[in-house]
Formats: structure tokens, sequence, C-alpha cells
């Protein structure tokens, strides 16, 4: 149930509402805007409920929500979220580019990496620690070494920084050395994973499923926001299809559907979605077109030698070409890169 306050309402008033959906039973979430405060309501409804809530003072409205998400939805949170990671603002008017390897490998090569990422543009690092491989027998990551590398440069070159997080335990490890914990498409419905990170005060980059619709993506977002975080940032990073000629099929569609469904920012990971270097830039272009409010892309300075993933990842050269594309693009729809 939504409740939305009038322009008005006092304190008390809003605390006597708060008090009373409380007594029932209720899971209660604030929204506080410029004029109005909007109380999302998760629990039990009946038509009863909706008409006694709206008799109380104070109320401008009380309705039911018809769709099975709650908090990630505009009913709950109007206007479109603003999520802070660094120096940038995912979500706001400037796209906001994370660059990096899949994987940490050694020092000297993420320093090389994350300069050439802050000189194009970029202002957030990625790089995986923990790399939830298809085959057992691949590399999986540096761990906890990979974390500290990541930490270290990012900072030398005044980058934030975002890595994949796979299991509860890491959490408050992952969280002591990055900016943004990252939720695998693999992990997208793990749910004590979701709920662990959603008790955090960390920026969450969750990754749209290989399979999974957009209802059961926005899904897993409102298990992070159940527990109290709503920094969410929805990535759509491709999908399984019957295609071939690429890894997976980058629904570009999902990013206008996922704004129009959600006040949650989009980022869309044109690496991932391909698999094919040649595609990346032309991807990117098109997800800066359909208004993703931020890029996820994998560069490297020897892609061709990188431990996972060099098929899809850019040489630097390449990224700072991806850069000087995806401006004109983003110009074009009053937006800045």
């Amino acid at each position: 149930m939504i409740i939305v306050m009038k322009e008005n309402a006092t304190d008390e008033q809003k605390e006597r509402v708060k008090k009373r959906l409380t007594e029932l039973g209720f899971d209660i979430h604030q929204s506080t805007g410029v004029l109005k405060t909007i109380f999302g309501a998760v629990g039990q409804v009946t038509g009863w409920l909706v008409e006694e809530m709206q008799a109380l003072e104070g109320i401008d409205q009380a309705f039911r929500v018809s769709d099975p998400f709650k908090l990630a939805g505009r009913s709950f949170h109007p206007d479109p979220t603003v999520i802070r990671v660094g120096k940038a603002e995912v979500g706001g008017n400037r796209v906001v580019v994370m660059a990096g390897p899949c994987s940490v490998e050694d020092r000297e090569g993420m320093r090389r990496i994350a300069r050439s990422a802050a000189a194009g543009g970029a202002t957030v690092l990625r790089g995986g620690a923990f790399k939830p491989r298809s085959s057992p027998y691949a590399f999986q990551g540096l761990g906890k070494e990979g974390l500290e590398i990541l930490a270290a440069v990012a900072a030398e070159s005044g980058l934030a920084t975002v890595s994949e997080v796979m299991d509860t335990r890491d959490v408050d490890l992952v969280c002591r050395y990055v900016d943004v914990l990252q939720i695998g498409a693999r992990n997208m419905q793990n749910t004590p994973l979701l709920k662990e990170v959603g008790r955090t005060a960390k920026p969450v980059l969750l990754k749209r499923g290989l399979s999974a619709t957009i209802e059961e993506w926005i899904m897993a977002a409102e298990y992070v926001m159940s527990e109290g975080n709503y920094q969410v940032m929805m990535c759509e990073r491709g999908i399984r299809t019957y295609e071939t000629s690429t890894r997976n099929t980058l629904d570009i569609s999902a990013i206008p559907i996922v704004h129009e469904k959600t006040h949650l920012p989009v980022v869309a990971d044109p690496s991932h979605a391909v698999g094919r270097r040649d595609k990346v830039i032309v991807m990117a272009r098109a997800a800066v077109a359909a208004g993703a409010d931020a890029l996820l892309v994998e560069i490297h300075h020897n892609p061709e030698v990188a431990v996972s993933d060099g098929p899809q990842t850019l040489f630097l050269e390449q990224f700072a070409q991806m850069m000087a594309e995806i401006r004109p693009v983003a110009r074009a729809i009053g937006r800045d890169a």
C-alpha cells in the first residue's frame, strides 16, 4: 500500500500514520520528497484498510499497489533515484562510465588500466577479485589481494571502485575495499546474498540474470531494498536467447522499460552482452541513445593475454574511441558523457 501525505501534513500526523501501520504489522519504508512524504507499507492489505487510512488526518491518498514490486516502483518513489558513487552521480544528467578488466591480474597492469580509464573520462574502476567462471578450472580471481590492488590503484587515479561479491561470507571483506558491490548474473536470485548486501550502506550494481524476465530482475532489487538499502543500480548485461552470433543478446528495450517501471538507475554492460570486441562500441552507443545512466565496459592494456574475457575486452585505444563516440550521442538526447 502507498500512502501519500499532504504537503502541509505535520510531523505529528506522519508519526500517527506510522504508528497505526506498525500496529497493523506493516513494514514501513519512507520516501521524503521536496513537497510530500510517501510511505510504502509492505504487508497484507485489505479494502477496508485503505479506506481507514484515507480517513486519517494529513493523508492525501492511500492506494494498493498492483505491481509485485513495492519499493522499486514509481508509486513509492516518483522521482528518479540518483546514486552517488565517488565523484559521480549515477542517474543524473551525466552518463557515468565504469571501466576496467574482467579480473584484477597484477598491480602494474591495473595501474596502467586505471590511468587510461581516468584519462578517457571514466569515474569508476571495475575489476573482479572473486570470479564465478563457467569452468571450475578457469582463473577464479585473486581474492583479497585483488581487492587490495583494485583499491590502491583506483585511489592513485581518483577513481571509485566496483567489484563482485559472490558469497554472504565475503560481504564485509569486499565492503572494506570497494565503493559498489556487484551482484553477478548468476547470483541475481541468490536471496541470502541479496538480503546481506541490502543490510549494507554500499550502492549495489545488480546484473540481470541470463534468463531472467524484467519483473524477476526488479523483484531481485526488491529483495535488496526490503532490507533498507535503496541504492540499487540495474545492470542490463545481455540475456540468453537462441542467437549464437553474439555471446548474449543485449536487451536495449529493457533500459526504457525499467526506467518506466522503477525509479532506479540503469547501467548497460555491452561487453558481456555481445562478447565480441568489434561490437562493444556500437552497442555502447545504442545503450546511451536508449537512456542508459551508465556503461560498464571491460578494458585491458593487452586483451589478447588477459586471464579472462579477452575476446570482449577493448584495447585502451578503443576505449578512448568509445568515449569519443558516445559523447555526441549523449548530447543529442540532452545529456553529458
